[in-house]
């Protein structure tokens, strides 16, 4: 087998995508405060969005742990060293997993999904970045062991997603201050990935 994918992701393009996410979600909590504020508040319980955001991160899950000979459904499939025996039981188990979290779940569904989804975008940040240069490169570190953080509370304590969207939400000199900072970093990210990441 060769490199997996995750492993041939330019750190500039690394940078590119998360410069992209940070800029739009900071910039409309920027110039439309108030309606990304109400529209945080109901997310939480918004069982639609939660069933979408499920579906895309079980599925990447599942794509990590396809079979070896289905072609362009394999291209994701990685060596989980030790634990390539379960994957068979993986690849049942999931699918019954997005079902029952659907049927059964019925509190904060869109938080666990969220945390779920996160967990997968970290890793391919991660090996983008993972022994590259330039120091610079630890921009994209930072952020998606930060992300990783966040998204084992949301899939454990979906809780805290809510209270700490009450937090920011509650005093618009703290709205505003996160909203400049993620902005910032989302400046900062694309800087370096324009003038030191190419090539990397």
């Amino acid at each position: 087998m060769g490199p997996h994918p995750y492993e041939s992701i330019p750190l500039d393009l690394a940078g590119y995508a998360m410069a992209l996410y940070l800029l739009v979600a900071h910039g409309l909590m920027i110039c439309k405060a108030e309606a990304c504020k109400q529209w945080l508040i109901r997310l939480p319980r918004h069982r639609a969005a939660g069933i979408y955001t499920l579906a895309v991160g079980m599925l990447w899950f599942w794509l990590l742990i396809a079979p070896d000979n289905m072609g362009l459904v394999s291209s994701l499939t990685m060596d989980i060293g030790e634990f390539n025996a379960v994957k068979p039981w993986l690849r049942i188990i999931v699918p019954i997993a997005f079902l029952g979290m659907v049927i059964y779940v019925k509190e904060f569904l869109f938080v666990r999904a969220l945390g779920v989804l996160a967990l997968m975008v970290a890793a391919p940040l991660l090996e983008a970045a993972f022994n590259r240069d330039p120091d610079t490169r630890l921009l994209v570190p930072i952020f998606s062991y930060l992300l990783l953080t966040k998204a084992l509370f949301w899939v454990g304590m979906p809780y805290t997603f809510r209270d700490l969207v009450n937090w920011a939400t509650s005093n618009d000199r703290r709205w505003r201050i996160l909203a400049y900072i993620g902005f910032g970093y989302g400046v900062l990210t694309l800087a370096c990935a324009v003038l030191f990441w190419r090539g990397h």
